[in-house]
Order: structure tokens, then sequence, then C-alpha cells
């Protein structure tokens, strides 16, 4: 479960000034769209650059990587990316042996990185797994890596070997990230620090034993971090509402839905509240009971004489304690 936990979440649950993370998928048997290894890697929330055995080159995800960075930081990219491919090669090969499985689809799935805090600390880590169990990972308050059985055992001394002794990884780790992730805010910061306000839009629907669902359909909005609550009456309920998460749009902003039951015979009055860094006061979007009939979906105006906006959340999936967004759900 930790390695998938930390995948789902790529960054941290509590904001911090800046992350890199670095996740490896290795396959043994490729097909279209798939690559027997691909390399994905973030800078915050942004893609930085992608690397596939298919492509044999670091590419660039965004436009300002593209600009800022010369052709000898995308070879050396390219280099690192290259040596773990070996790596991972001989490492599948040898697992397939070792646990007698020549045949069949089976996956390396590696999640590290570096998180530079408001302290100006450093907190790095490292995680992998095969066929979705935990594997390796290396703890380095005691400098050492964890294996979870024979095969990581084996796979841990020929780290050591092959790749990284401890003390070098606790370079790359402590010296090679964090350089590299300077490098990315310093050249991206227009990006990765710019705000964009979110844009919100309230609806309703028909749902079971004759009670309403009301949506607010949220999108455009960055950064990722936000709260929405429903309010009935201006009060919260939090318990009541539910999300399907946040997701990225397409365009390096996040939408979102959150939605709610309600007894249409009750007459109150039902509002979305909204808190956006990128928002000067709090975003209040009203639902028109007086709009609603079977199978009809109305659109409110926002409250205040804010125009028509679209909402943010914070939680995925989840039924209560209102959506203070979790980053990486």
């Amino acid at each position: 479960a930790g390695l998938c936990a930390a995948i789902g979440g790529m960054f941290p649950s509590q904001p911090i000034p800046a992350a890199e993370r670095v996740l490896d998928t290795v396959v043994s048997e490729p097909g279209p769209g798939l690559p027997w290894y691909r390399r994905v890697v973030y800078v915050d929330d942004q893609l930085n650059y992608v690397y596939t055995s298919e492509t044999q080159r670091a590419k660039p995800g965004l436009v300002w990587m593209a600009q800022k960075e010369g052709l000898e930081f995308w070879d050396e990219m390219t280099w690192w990316a290259q040596r773990y491919q070996k790596w991972y090669n001989a490492s599948l090969n040898t697992l397939s042996q070792l646990y007698n499985q020549t045949e069949g689809f089976h996956i390396i799935q590696t999640l590290f990185g570096c998180d530079l805090r408001e302290d100006n600390t450093i907190q790095a880590f490292y995680q992998d797994s095969y066929d979705g169990r935990d594997f390796l990972t290396f703890d380095k308050e005691t400098m050492t890596w964890v294996a979870a059985d024979i095969g990581a055992q084996i796979t841990k001394r020929r780290w050591h070997a092959e790749v990284d002794d401890i003390q070098g990884w606790k370079h790359f780790q402590e010296e090679t990230c964090i350089s590299w992730l300077r490098s990315a805010l310093e050249f991206g910061k227009e990006t990765l620090q710019r705000k964009v306000r979110p844009t919100a839009r309230v609806s309703d629907r028909s749902s079971h034993d004759g009670l309403t669902t009301l949506s607010c359909k949220v999108s455009g909005f960055y950064p990722r971090d936000i709260t929405v609550t429903w309010l009935k009456n201006g009060e919260s309920k939090q318990q009541d509402t539910y999300s399907e998460g946040i997701l990225p749009s397409g365009d390096g902003t996040y939408q979102t839905w959150v939605t709610m039951e309600i007894d249409p015979k009750i007459k109150a009055h039902y509002s979305c509240h909204v808190e956006h860094e990128s928002l000067l006061e709090p975003l209040s979007v009203s639902w028109g009971a007086l709009f609603l009939s079977r199978g009809h979906r109305s659109e409110s105006v926002p409250t205040l004489g804010v125009e028509f906006t679209e909402i943010c959340l914070s939680s995925a999936g989840r039924k209560g304690d209102g959506y203070t967004v979790a980053q990486g759900k």
C-alpha cells in the first residue's frame, strides 16, 4: 500500500515551498503507449520532463523548461535516465528469475525526490515496489536500505555495487536533487508562483427518493490548494458534501466537482463557499431554489456581485471534513 499511496499523492499533504518527484515505471511486457521504461519528473505539480525507452531522450514537459535549459542540461538528464534504464533492465530480469516468473506482466515502480522546506531544510526519500508490493526503501535517518524480502536484499547489494553506495545516494538526494530543484524554480518562477482565479458554476439534478443533488463544477484555478464548502443558511454542511477529487484541466490549471443532496421541500438558502489564495475574499455562489423543477438544471449567479465563476476543492472522493485541499489527491 505504501508506494501505491505515495504515487496516488505525489506531493506532501501539507503545502511546502518546493518539491521534486521522479517516478520510474518498468514493465516486462511493453505495448502501444506503454514503453518498457518511462521516467516522469515533476517540479511541484508541473511536469518537468519525460524520458522513455522509445525516445531515448529526456524531453521537456513545459515550455519554459525548453526555453531556459540548454543542451548540456538535457544531455545530463538523458544520461541519468539511461543509467537507471540499464539498471532496471538487469533488475527486472533478475527478479523474474528469482521469483520464477519467466512469463506474464510484471512491473517495477520507483518514486523518489526531495523537498525544500520553509526553514531551508531538505527532506528526501526513495521507495519502490515490485508487482504492487513494497520492495525497497531508503531510511535516511539510519542511512540504510530497508529490504522487504530476499529479492529486495539481492537488489540492495547489486545497487551498492553497480549504482550508488550509501554515501553516493545520500549525496544525490541532498545535493544533486536539490540543485535540479532550485534551477527549475528559478527558471519557472513565473509559472510555478502564478495565481489563477477559480471559476464556479452551480447546477442541480433530480436524485433518488425525491431528493435533489446540488453540484458545483469548479475549474481554471492554480495553485492546487483550495477550500470548498456547501453552506445551508450560512452554516457549513461539511459532513454532507462529496467530491470525486481534483483533476488537471490539461492547461496547467485544475478542476473539480463538489456535490450535496438536499430535500427540495425544505426551504433554505444554499451556496458554495470558496477560498483560494488567488481571491482577495472568499467567493460565494448561490443556488436558486425558485428555479428548481424535476430534471431541470439551474445555473445560479454568485452573490456579492462577483461574476459567474467556477469553484475549488480539496479532498478527493471523500464525504465530510470539508475540503481543505490535499496536495496530490
